[in-house]
This record gives C-alpha cells, structure tokens and sequence, in this order.
C-alpha cells in the first residue's frame, strides 16, 4: 500500500503534543491546524497511531480535499473519490460531518449530497444499485472549513480517550486525552510520586502510570479498522505484540490519590485496576487541607473542583487558597494545576512560572505551572 494521508482532530491547544506524539511514531509530512494534525504514513502507522496517541481524538484517512463551494461540487468532488479501494460491497458506510463558516452550512444537506456521491461512485465500481451495508463499519467523515471541503474515513470507531478502562457510564471530569496531555507538558521523570489530591475517578494518576511506564493506551480496545481487508489482522497483532514489548515495568513511578468523597476512591482503584496499573498507585479519602509534603521531592497535576462542578464559585475560590497554603514552595516539588478561573493566581498567593492556555470540553481554562523553587 502506498502512502496514507491522515488526520488527527484534538482539542484546541493540544496540536503540538498530537504532531509530536505522531513523530515518535515514524509519522511523515506532520502538519498541524487549529484543532487538528495531519500526516502521512504507511498501514503501521496507522495502526500505531490508534495504538500510541495519547491526546487526539480518533484518526481519520483523508481521502481528498476540494472547494466545495456549492451542492453540486461537493457532489462532483466526493464522486471523484476512490471509495471503492476502502469500502467493500457489503461495507456500512454512514456519514457525519460539520461545515463552519462556509456556504455550505446544512450539516443535514451536505450528509445526504456525500452520501449519494459514494453510492453513485460504488454502484460504477461494483455495477450494481443496491448495497445491504451488513459488513464493516466504515464511517464516513466530512469537513467544510472556508468553502473547503475534506472527506475521511474513520480508523478509530470510539474515540481515542475510550481507553477501555472506564466503564462508559462513568462521569469523568477530566478526559483521558486531556489529562494525558498535562502529564505530557508536566514531564514527570520515571521515578516521580505523582500526587492528585482531587483524583477523582483517578484519570491524571493512572494516565501518569501509562506515561511512565511506556504502556500505548490502546491496548485495551478495539478500533474498527481491525475489521477492513486493509489493514490485515496479522499486522494488527504484530503491532500490539511490538507495543507490548515496549512497557517498561521496572519504572519505579508511584501514583498517590486523594479525594473527598469515598465512592470516587472506589472507582478510581476499579479504574486503576482495569488499566493494568494499581499496583503503582495509591487511593485513599482525604481533604485537600490535610495535604502534606511527606516525600523529598515530588509532582502535584490536579483538576480541582470549580464553579460548574461544585455549584458555588465561592467555595471553588476558597480551595485554590487552601491550595496555595498547602502546596508549599519547597526544594524538589512541582505543582501543575488546570483551572477556568482568572484569578487563579491571585487567591492561590504567587504568579505561576508558566502558563499555558487549554480547553476542558468547550470551557476555556489556564494549566497553572509552578516548577520554580
């Protein structure tokens, strides 16, 4: 198989950490916009970018990229496309998309003018007019930016921060490619004891384990394109088996937990379990104000509770300067602290050494770094 060109959407702000996890990996030509990277690689890339990427979203085959200035040349454009090299006749093959700041603005519209193009395209290829869509699943994905229109196939299937060791129903207020992110850009050395003192459902702790243990964190789950003819399933094993052989298990990382409320301990140990790395971390109830500097040097990365999560922005202004009095400034320590309030620096008691400006979901929010002694 020759080339693959590829996109990686993310949350805005985590496009340099996607295009260098990409180069880790042998990705080529890595180019990054807002909220996306591209690249291009062979199959193994692909299968290793599913495995591998800690901070984007899914990973999608760009199939080709046109004006799209009216229905017409969206239908041409996407008519023109090679789609019977990915999807079978069997194949099912529905369409989602969205389209901003562009003539083109029906979401609904545009679905039905790709849809009708692909199936113009295979019933050429395969000369036939009926397709049942009861074999794989090769979800089709539109973009429409400025009039320019860019059409992918979906490798991923769930999104990439469905690690497999969250049960789905479990509410997480931080996402695992988030929070794999501030463990990226807080590079926490191998022997680190990273402490969370809001844990939570344990998302930055065991995300932290991962990290330094070199475990890829889709080891755990499945991804569509292991059902295309492809992507062989024996290049699929031996790409799990190459990952498998990169983990690291004598690191001496150690994760301490905390939080407030008994039944987050609870799930944050399954959690911990499920992702293969309880062995390292430590969870137990405890309140922030009772937070001490018990070893010689270590790492606090924590998503205190605000405004929205706890319903009173005053009692959320009150824990950042129970932290500040708790987070001391001392010789070997380094704190690392996202939150959406603007006078987080203030009522924490001294400006951060850095910051740096991320989304939690659609809520703008600052990763306060204080790593200065």
């Amino acid at each position: 198989m020759s080339k693959i060109r590829c996109c990686v959407p993310c949350l805005f702000g985590l496009e340099s950490i996607a295009a260098n996890e990409l180069k880790n990996i042998g990705a080529q030509e890595i180019q990054t916009e807002n909220g996306r990277v591209f690249f291009t690689g062979t199959a193994e890339t692909v299968i290793d970018a599913n495995l591998w990427l800690r901070t984007g979203q899914r990973v999608e085959i760009v199939l080709g990229q046109f004006p799209a200035r009216s229905f017409d040349e969206l239908f041409e454009g996407v008519r023109k496309l090679p789609w019977e090299d990915w999807i079978p006749m069997d194949g099912r093959f529905p369409v989602k998309g969205h389209a901003l700041n562009s003539k083109l603005h029906s979401v609904p519209d545009c679905q039905s003018i790709v849809k009708k193009a692909v199936v113009r395209r295979l019933e050429g290829a395969y000369q036939r007019s009926l397709f049942p869509e009861t074999g794989a699943l090769y979800s089709i994905r539109f973009s429409i930016f400025k009039d320019q229109a860019v059409l992918m196939l979906d490798t991923s299937g769930n999104a990439l921060h469905k690690r497999g060791y969250r049960p789905g129903t479990q509410p997480a207020p931080i996402r695992e490619t988030l929070g794999a992110a501030l463990v990226s850009l807080a590079r926490p050395y191998p022997d680190t004891v990273l402490y969370d003192p809001f844990c939570g459902s344990g998302t930055l702790l065991i995300e932290g384990a991962l990290y330094a243990r070199n475990i890829a964190p889709g080891l755990l789950r499945g991804f569509v394109a292991e059902n295309w003819n492809t992507f062989p399933k024996k290049l699929w094993q031996a790409r799990r088996a190459a990952a498998r052989a990169q983990i690291k298990t004598d690191i001496p990382f150690r994760g301490v937990g905390t939080d407030i409320d008994p039944k987050m301990i609870a799930i944050a140990t399954e959690n911990a379990k499920h992702a293969g790395v309880a062995d390292c971390i430590e969870f137990s109830v405890a309140d922030v104000k009772d937070f001490a500097l018990d070893t010689p040097r270590g790492m606090v990365i924590t998503n205190p509770p605000y405004g929205e999560r706890l319903l009173d922005q005053q009692q959320a202004r009150e824990l950042y300067r129970v932290m500040g009095k708790v987070f001391e400034r001392k010789p070997g320590w380094r704190y690392f602290v996202i939150a959406p309030e603007k006078e987080f620096e203030k009522l924490f008691g001294r400006p951060a050494d850095k910051r740096r400006k991320l989304y939690n979901g659609t809520l703008e929010c600052q990763f306060y770094q204080y790593f200065k002694c």
